[in-house]
């Protein structure tokens, strides 16, 4: 068996400096697909970019936590405040849509809202995800085992991480690394039966998980040889500074670190040695990087 790679940018469309680095990381390096929020600040101009750009897969990036929605807060006023933002707490926000069933029907209709914001825009959604995984939440994948098939998204990112593999060249963070391989290895566990019976595809791995905004150059070519046989999904945060939107939500990540890891000849290098290919979920291969 062959060991194929897909490679994800993240947040697309939640400003212009994330459009540029996935724009350039599309042209200029080996990016496959990138997953959009349907209400990030610059979803119009990531629209554009996926026009222009049209072998570049795209994806939903679910938000329903450290984000804003699509509906106004009059129609989902249980999971937004006034201006339409979710709560920043992503524990406190899980276990709201876990136990509160009176946000069930607010839930769905936001889940969908955002799948038809992208669709409607002309943009085929082909996979999947979430912001900071929230759609594997157990409510939330529950509206999606339903939502999925009725749009035609027929590829799914089954968030879980070796974490020997990843321990063995960061050791940075061990113990809630170890607590997130636990909570997503349960969280994909639950998933994956119904995502077979629906026929969602999904990778085998997918990298990004516990070293999420830090994926640097030096980082992807360690994990590289190690990839399993199969299909692998590494995920990314691009991004171009100076870029305010990104800088305040994440100011710990590495975005312009992860940029010049997709964009690296070294990479591209490596990758060629060992003979992965790289594609997208629709199993388009990527041969110009």
């Amino acid at each position: 068996m062959s060991r194929r790679l897909i490679i994800t940018a993240d947040d697309f469309g939640l400003s212009s400096g994330v459009n540029r680095a996935v724009e350039q990381a599309w042209r200029e390096g080996i990016l496959t697909g990138a997953s959009i929020m349907p209400a990030g600040a610059a979803f119009d101009e990531a629209v554009e970019i996926a026009r222009r750009n049209p072998g570049l897969q795209v994806g939903l990036h679910l938000t329903l936590v450290q984000g804003t929605a699509v509906l106004p807060p009059e129609r989902i006023p249980g999971l937004v405040d006034a201006s339409g933002n979710f709560g920043d707490n992503p524990v406190g926000a899980g276990m709201r849509y876990f136990f509160d069933k009176g946000l069930y029907k607010q839930l769905k209709r936001e889940i969908e809202a955002q799948i038809l914001k992208v669709a409607e825009a002309g943009i085929p959604l082909s996979h999947l995800d979430g912001h900071l995984n929230i759609h594997l939440h157990p409510t939330v994948f529950a509206f999606l085992g339903e939502l999925m098939p009725r749009h035609g998204i027929t590829s799914f990112r089954l968030s879980r991480e070796r974490l020997s593999h990843n321990l063995a060249f960061d050791r940075e963070r061990v113990a809630g690394k170890a607590v997130e391989r636990v909570i997503f290895g349960a969280l994909a566990s639950h998933a994956l039966p119904r995502l077979e019976r629906l026929g969602i595809r999904h990778a085998r791995e997918v990298k990004g998980v516990l070293n999420s905004g830090r994926m640097t150059e030096e980082y992807v070519l360690n994990i590289l040889d190690g990839l399993e046989e199969g299909l692998t999904e590494i995920y990314f945060h691009p991004g171009r500074l100076p870029d305010e939107e990104i800088s305040r939500r994440m100011p710990d990540y590495r975005h312009e670190s992860e940029l010049a890891a997709i964009t690296s000849p070294r990479v591209r290098e490596r990758l060629a040695a060992l003979g992965i290919e790289l594609c997208n979920y629709r199993g388009d291969v990527k041969t110009h990087a």
